[in-house]
C-alpha cells in the first residue's frame, strides 16, 4: 500500500465515531453535517485501502482494521497537538483563542471574574471563549479536542483519559427566605431539608443529581413543584418563599445581599466541593491554554478554608 496522509479532521471523525457509536452525534460533536461525516470516513479507508467500520441498526462496528486504526488515530492526534504546543512557544507571542467548556456550578461562581483577570492582563494576546455544559460535557469535550480546558465539579466525574488539577473550592448552603423555619438555623443537615419543598435545577445538574441520590439514601423523596433552569432563578424563587434552595455559597452571594436571603450551610460531607480543571496533556496545550491554565490553578492555593 502506498504512503497515506491522515488529515486531522478526518482522523478526529473517526475517532467521534467510535466514541459516540453514532454517526448523527459525532457530526453534532464535529459541528459537521451526518453526510460529511460519511464522506471524511469513506476518504479515510480509501486512504487506507480497508473498511474501518460496520454499520448495522445497532450502531456501528469496528473492524479488524478499525480495531487497530482506533489507537494509533488518537496517538497521532495527539502528536499533532503536541508538536503544534511545542513550535507554538518560537513564535514570539502568545495570540491566540482558548476554548473553555465549564459546568452550571463553575460559572455560576468565581470563574468568569477569575478569566476577566486573566484578560486584564493579557487580553490583547488572547481570547478566551467559554461554554457553559453539564459536567459529563464538559469532560467529553474536552477528550475530543473541542475545549482546550475544562471545569467542572471534581466530585461528579471520575475520568481516567484527562489530567485533573485544583482549582477552587466551595460548599453548598441552603437559601431561604427570611421566614422560612429554617432561617434561624447556622447549620443544616441534608436530611433536615427533606421535609420542605425546594425548587430543582433542571437540565442534569450534578448539585440536583447529587441532591437526588442523597435523598434515596435517606429512603425519601425530594419534595418540588417548581424547576429552573439557573441558580440565579433558583434564588428568586426563595426570595419569593416559594421554596428552598440549595445552592453553591459563591453562586448565591449576589442575591443573599439584594433580597435579604438567608445561606444556611449545609453539614454533609458532599457539600463540601472542589472543582478541577482537566485537559488532555498539560505539556501539549498551546501557549494561550498554558497561561490561562496557570492562572486559574494559581487560585487554588490558600483557597482550602473556603471548603471548610
Amino acid at each position: 500500500m502506498a504512503a497515506s496522509y491522515f488529515d486531522p479532521v478526518s482522523l478526529r471523525v473517526f475517532v467521534a465515531i467510535c466514541e459516540e457509536q453514532s454517526f448523527r452525534e459525532a457530526a453534532e460533536r464535529e459541528n459537521l453535517t451526518t453526510s460529511a461525516v460519511s464522506k471524511r470516513l469513506a476518504s479515510l479507508e480509501e486512504s487506507i485501502g480497508a473498511l474501518l467500520l460496520e454499520r448495522s441498526r445497532r450502531g456501528v462496528k469496528l473492524t479488524a482494521a478499525g480495531e487497530a486504526m482506533l489507537p494509533a488515530a488518537r496517538s497521532l492526534l495527539q502528536s499533532m497537538a503536541h508538536i503544534h504546543a511545542q513550535l507554538s512557544d518560537y513564535s514570539g507571542d502568545v495570540k491566540g483563542v482558548v476554548h473553555v467548556a465549564a459546568s452550571l456550578s463553575a460559572v455560576a461562581s468565581s470563574l468568569p471574574e477569575d478569566i476577566a483577570a486573566f484578560l486584564r492582563r493579557h487580553g490583547s494576546d488572547v481570547r478566551v471563549t467559554l461554554d457553559e455544559r453539564m459536567s459529563l460535557d464538559v469532560v467529553r469535550s474536552v477528550e475530543d479536542g473541542s475545549a482546550d480546558l475544562g471545569i467542572y465539579w471534581g466530585d461528579a466525574l471520575a475520568t481516567s483519559k484527562l489530567q485533573t488539577i485544583p482549582y477552587r473550592a466551595d460548599r453548598l448552603v441552603v437559601v431561604v427566605h427570611k421566614d422560612h423555619e429554617l432561617a434561624r438555623r447556622k447549620r443544616v443537615s441534608f436530611a433536615e431539608t427533606l421535609p420542605y419543598e425546594r425548587v430543582a435545577i433542571k437540565g442534569g445538574s450534578f448539585v440536583q443529581l447529587t441532591q437526588q441520590r442523597m435523598a434515596i439514601t435517606e429512603g425519601a423523596a425530594l419534595r418540588y413543584h417548581i424547576q429552573v433552569g439557573t441558580f440565579d432563578a433558583a434564588c428568586r424563587i426563595a426570595a419569593a418563599n416559594l421554596a428552598l434552595a440549595i445552592v453553591p455559597a459563591e453562586a448565591s452571594k449576589p442575591l443573599i445581599k439584594a433580597f435579604g436571603l438567608r445561606a444556611i450551610p449545609l453539614t454533609d460531607e458532599w457539600a463540601s466541593r472542589r472543582f478541577v480543571i482537566c485537559v488532555r496533556d498539560r505539556k501539549a496545550l498551546k501557549v494561550p491554554a498554558r497561561l490561562l491554565l496557570d492562572s486559574l490553578s494559581s487560585q487554588w492555593y490558600g483557597n482550602d478554608a473556603e471548603a471548610q
